[in-house]
């Protein structure tokens, strides 16, 4: 298909991306220990680890692993928060040649024993506060081995002990729990692997481009979540695309090794996992977020240095855009703004420009395509409304509901071709076969359309669309113009049944200001929106309803929740 968009890229921002320079990550990543060994990889709680600690520390862990003699495509969950332990055994698992399976630490025992079943997971790494959701389901599932971290593990010896004791017994953070050791399961502390291991020598893994890297669960929106499989070509592409395109906007820093990302996403989400994947292609550093639900502490953190990526969700950057404290941080080193995982409003864009100085950036992409697929030009310089251009090798084509490529202009589904890709899901084959066009596109689920530059604009979701009086409405049209009303800090729009017109728009509302009143609300939509985009009910809420990584759940909303 012809690439248009190509002539409207930055400058310096190459066409394509080669991930055949790697066999696999483990190269990529023993590459970047190589030239990086003295250099710091990430500070969390102002302790540091360096390049060649990453790498002494996973070679111990994978020879570990490698000791228990799992099966040559292991799967291994890693159920962990953004600390140090992270990063330490998503290398050790791929250096020794398994697959990663990302869990959110905060899953309910139903979610955690579907993942771990459907995965086949046979070993876990989880954080003690997390063991008691473990120890509800481990016997209907077949892991067999748990090693278990406490929070200081790796925050040196004695602030890291007193974190420890302070988390257990002081916050009472840590639920009892009694891991069962039938039929032979194993359960080790993390330190002691990591001792056991380092009496260990890690064997070459026989991993290649298209072996299994992860299975990256999606959110379930549909029903129970599915597994993307993601091999090592898939997320190298990712690595390869996403410095490709973030390069220009850190020209001024002169060295990217001297970039500080902040880690605030959940590394378990493939959002904040890409860039994570693309700070040690770089040899950067992070600063990991263990909590950045608690905005005071995490603006603290932003004032102790200067730092130059700052990726998260729309609502993420509202929260932080409330904290009266924001405006004491240094915003003078911040080159990107990156907002993904959910649509960007124009209103917190405008104000984050307004607080920072720096363009909120918008880009998309899901677990599925690593992360990756269309984002906005790093060295724009205002917020445009639309998910940006294709990233160097992802071909984007709107369609209909027969695969039929539609024209500039149309709107339809959008679909993804590129090496970052999924192969499918994991042990589903229909619904594999039904994720993909017969020409090898995949059907993302988003309505948009593309411009004539190959700019893309999301309309919605397929199964989020209102039919109003036989006209349709977009629930995120309606979200991004009622986010300019003065006093509306967030909002989310559903359908509900309605007897004379099929459907009716219902707005939740949270309000900045307490003495916005429904009649405000009202009046600013009747001012703002064509008549049947009117919300026939406006309710104030204190919060709305979010995943974890900080999207407003609709169909929480849309259950009565």
């Amino acid at each position: 298909m012809e690439k248009f968009w190509l002539e409207h890229y930055p400058e310096g921002v190459p066409h394509d991306i080669n991930p055949d320079q790697y066999s696999s990550l483990g190269q990529l990543l023993e590459e970047s220990f190589r030239k990086n060994a003295a250099r710091p990889l990430a500070v969390c709680m102002e302790r540091w680890m360096s390049y060649r600690q990453l790498d002494d520390l996973s070679a111990a862990l994978g020879a570990w692993l490698q000791r228990l003699g799992l099966e040559p495509d292991a799967r291994v969950a890693i159920m962990l928060p953004n600390i140090p332990q992270f990063t330490v055994t998503m290398a050790a698992i791929l250096r020794a040649g398994y697959t990663c399976v990302n869990v959110n630490p905060l899953y309910t025992a139903r979610e955690l024993e579907h993942q771990l079943k459907d995965s086949g997971a046979t070993a876990i790494v989880v954080l003690e506060n997390f063991a008691h959701t473990l120890e509800e389901v481990i016997e209907n599932t077949h892991v067999k081995h748990v090693v278990v971290t406490a929070m200081g593990d790796l925050l040196g010896p004695w602030y890291g002990r007193w974190l420890t004791f302070a988390v257990r017994h002081l916050a009472k953070m840590v639920p009892a729990y009694r891991l069962p050791l039938s039929e032979g399961r194993t359960v080790t502390p993390f330190r002691r692997a990591l001792a056991e291991g380092a009496r260990q020598t890690l064997k070459p893994a026989a991993s290649t481009l298209e072996s299994i890297a992860f299975l990256q669960y999606t959110g379930g929106t549909t029903g129970l979540s599915k597994g993307a499989v993601l091999t090592h070509r898939n997320i190298i592409a990712a690595i390869l695309q996403a410095e490709a395109w973030f390069t220009p906007a850190l020209k001024r820093i002169g060295d990217v090794r001297s970039t500080n990302s902040i880690a605030a996403l959940p590394l378990y989400h493939i959002f904040a996992l890409t860039l994570c994947f693309l700070a040690i292609r770089w040899g950067s550093h992070m600063t990991l977020i263990p909590n950045p639900r608690d905005i005071g502490k995490f603006i603290e953190t932003l004032k102790r240095r200067p730092f130059h990526m700052l990726p998260a969700v729309n609502t993420l950057f509202n929260a932080l855009l409330q904290h009266p404290q924001l405006r004491t941080v240094d915003f003078s080193h911040l080159c990107v703004s990156q907002a993904g995982g959910m649509a960007a409003s124009e209103g917190t864009a405008k104000h984050w420009r307004e607080v920072t100085g720096c363009p909120m950036v918008e880009g998309w992409g899901m677990s599925e395509t690593c992360a990756i697929g269309t984002n906005n030009p790093v060295t724009a310089d205002r917020f445009s409304g639309t998910i940006g251009l294709p990233l160097p090798g992802v071909e984007i084509a709107i369609k209909d509901d027969a695969g039929n490529s539609l024209p500039v202009g149309e709107s339809g589904e959008i679909c993804i071709r590129g090496p970052n890709v999924m192969t499918g899901y994991y042990r589903q084959a229909t619904e594999t076969t039904n994720a993909f066009t017969p020409d090898g596109f995949m059907r993302t689920g988003d309505i948009g359309i593309m411009d004539e530059q190959g700019y893309t604009k999301i309309v919605d979701r397929k199964k989020d669309m209102i039919l109003v009086s036989g006209f349709n409405v977009f629930p995120s049209e309606l979200e991004n113009v009622i986010s300019l009303c003065d006093g509306v800090l967030e909002c989310a729009v559903i359908g509900v049944p309605d007897a004379k017109q099929g459907e009716a728009i219902k707005v939740y509302v949270v309000r900045s200001d307490p003495t916005l009143t429904e009649e405000d609300v009202a009046k600013y939509c009747h001012n703002n929106l064509t008549g049947y985009k009117h919300p026939k009910y406006i309710e104030f809420r204190d919060e709305l309803p979010k995943s974890n990584v900080g999207k407003i759940l609709r169909r929480e909303l849309r259950a009565g929740k």
